[in-house]
């Protein structure tokens, strides 16, 4: 039912229930007046049958009272009038003319109680009848003394009765007809309501029934209804509105939801029906990966953004067990970059599958589909790999203990594509920064840590030995004649001989302490955490081994060099590491001035030598 037809349906329903009211209460009213016009009518015509009989009484003519009485029926309205006597009166006097006994049983109640009683036969579709007997009562006051007749009677003692009974047709009938009157009226001013209901608020009406069906369609994200057939100059005004609105909304969340949905993966986008659910979540995810690479995009080192991705796996995917791992295209070569939970397959040491054929691999697929993790039969595996660079691939490796998780992991797959492809310019970024920073602070003939590098690490190092009290020998090392072999030789020659001393410390020193290429032939080593016995023996070591290395010399012939080695302590000999290099620079410079191929350990005395010089 349309909201015209409820309206209209209201209108007619509360003018129906006014009128019924309004109806009863007029029945009721006009009932209770025509009943209290025939009780006061009926009151007075008994009031004076009382005074006549009273009077016929005291003047001797009370036989002649039946010709009174009947003419008294030619009232209007009048159908019967007659009395009863009282038992004291029928014991003096008889039971009169036309035997005046009681006639029914209202009569013996009266005379019995001395109340008058009303009796009303209310018939809709026969006559209507009222009755009403009246008491005589004995008293002794007033006027009239009716005990000083009535001497076998008391005060209050009942002597008669005289009872009315008179039609009530009349009043039933104006009733009936008022109402009848009535009723015309309300049906006519309920259709003239409904005309003009129909006449005024119809166009406004319908335009409602039709935004109310339009929103509703909207609602659930339809937005190609239109509003039509719109009566009235308003209600056309409004609907062009409407339509005007809806036309710019479809337009606009379809082309903004095809446009934004390209930043997500293509399986992650949103295929709701209503466009603004879809432009709501996908605009939330973009929020969630911007947040997210803004906020890697200020982590310092690679192993920061790989424990931020893997934070939002955990926390958002609520995925518990998976590894990260890098492959080298170029090398084949694959490295772990992190480990959530432990490495379950073999990956490391037999390659990846999923890096090699560059597809997903699903064990629920296919069982033992990856030779590199047969030791995973008891759980269920995904292996994504991610492109990052043309060098690069990311591997991601997620493990699940049963079926229905392995389902959710299907599912966020393309949340995971999102957040790695937000991670990829993050990571070329700062692998290529570090690779500049790598070449700025290596030498490029040696490989080995240059000038630059020992600027920067230097404040590091101070700051780790006076934390943890740790000492650091320092060793400058230079080639022996090493002019000779470039004038002789040639430089070509000469970088050779530099290649092989940076051959010659790689293989005597650890992975913790650090080789330099200080300037041209001359080297220095940092030793970590250790003693005067252990840096005489390093440096011994380096010497000999040095002396014993053949340079060729690009014929068939070799030479040998020898180098000078000065060494000093931190902190032992100095507080900052910048005076220890000039405290080994010093014994590098007494060991070349007292016959080279030595190794010299710096003294205070050198500091005095200097001075003198």
């Amino acid at each position: 039912m349309n909201t015209k037809n409820k309206i209209i349906l209201i209108v007619i329903s509360m003018i129906s229930i006014m009128f019924i009211f309004i109806t009863a209460d007029m029945i009721y009213n006009f009932r209770k007046y025509g009943i209290q016009s025939i009780d006061d009518k009926a009151q007075a015509v008994a009031k004076t049958i009382e005074h006549s009989l009273t009077s016929q009484m005291v003047s001797g003519v009370i036989d002649d009272r039946e010709l009174f009485l009947s003419q008294l029926k030619d009232i209007p309205n009048i159908d019967r009038i007659w009395l009863s006597r009282g038992q004291k009166v029928i014991a003096m006097y008889g039971e009169g003319f036309n035997n005046e006994i009681p006639k029914d049983d209202i009569d013996i109640e009266v005379l019995k109680t001395g109340k008058e009683k009303k009796v009303v036969k209310d018939n809709l579709f026969s006559e209507s009848t009222y009755r009403i007997t009246i008491p005589y009562n004995a008293t002794s006051t007033g006027k009239i003394d009716c005990i000083s007749c009535h001497t076998n009677a008391k005060e209050n003692d009942t002597l008669g009765a005289i009872s009315i009974e008179m039609s009530i047709d009349e009043s039933k009938q104006f009733g009936i007809k008022t109402v009848i009157d009535t009723m015309l009226i309300a049906l006519a001013l309920m259709a003239a309501i409904t005309l003009l209901l129909n006449f005024i608020i119809s166009p406004f009406l319908s335009l409602f029934d039709s935004i109310k069906k339009v929103m509703n369609k909207a609602q659930k994200g339809d937005y190609s209804y239109r509003i039509k057939n719109s009566k009235g100059r308003e209600a056309k005004d409004v609907s062009l509105w409407v339509n005007g609105l809806l036309e710019k909304l479809e337009t606009t969340l379809e082309d903004i939801d095809s446009k934004i949905s390209i930043f997500l993966s293509e399986n992650q986008k949103v295929t709701d029906k209503d466009h603004l659910i879809n432009v709501k979540h996908t605009v939330d995810r973009l929020s969630e990966v911007y947040k997210f690479r803004k906020t890697i995009e200020y982590d310092e080192t690679i192993e920061d953004v790989y424990k931020r991705l893997a934070q939002v796996i955990k926390t958002k995917l609520k995925i518990e067990d998976f590894n990260f791992f890098e492959a080298n295209t170029v090398t084949n070569e694959i490295s772990t970059v992190y480990v959530n939970n432990q490495i379950r397959c073999n990956i490391l040491e037999t390659g990846c599958r999923a890096d090699r054929t560059n597809t997903i691999i699903d064990s629920t697929q296919f069982k033992n589909v990856c030779p590199s993790c047969e030791s995973c039969e008891d759980m269920n595996y995904f292996c994504i790999p991610y492109s990052i660079s043309n060098e690069l691939d990311l591997i991601i490796s997620i493990y699940t203990k049963n079926h229905s998780q392995m389902l959710k992991v299907r599912e966020m797959i393309p949340y995971i594509q999102d957040y790695v492809d937000a991670t990829k310019t993050v990571l070329i970024s700062k692998k290529l920064m570090l690779i500049l920073e790598i070449n700025a602070q290596t030498d490029p003939l040696t490989g080995l840590k240059n000038r630059k590098y020992l600027d920067d690490v230097i404040p590091k190092i101070e700051s780790q030995s006076k934390r943890t009290n740790i000492s650091y020998g320092i060793l400058l090392l230079d080639i022996d004649y090493f002019k000779m072999v470039n004038d002789t030789y040639g430089h070509d020659i000469g970088d050779n001989a530099i290649k092989i001393v940076a051959q010659t410390l790689n293989e005597s020193i650890r992975e913790s302490d650090i080789d330099i290429r200080y300037g041209g032939e001359e080297f220095m080593l940092l030793l970590y955490n250790c003693d005067e016995k252990y840096i005489q023996k390093i440096a011994e070591k380096i010497r000999v081994d040095f002396s014993k290395k053949e340079i060729p010399t690009g014929g068939k012939t070799t030479i040998f060099k020898t180098m000078s080695i000065g060494v000093s302590m931190y902190p032992s000999d100095a507080q900052s590491i910048t005076d220890c290099i000039k405290y080994a620079d010093l014994a590098l410079y007494k060991a070349k001035n007292s016959g080279r191929n030595q190794v010299v350990r710096f003294e205070n005395s050198l500091l005095k030598n200097q001075d003198h010089t």
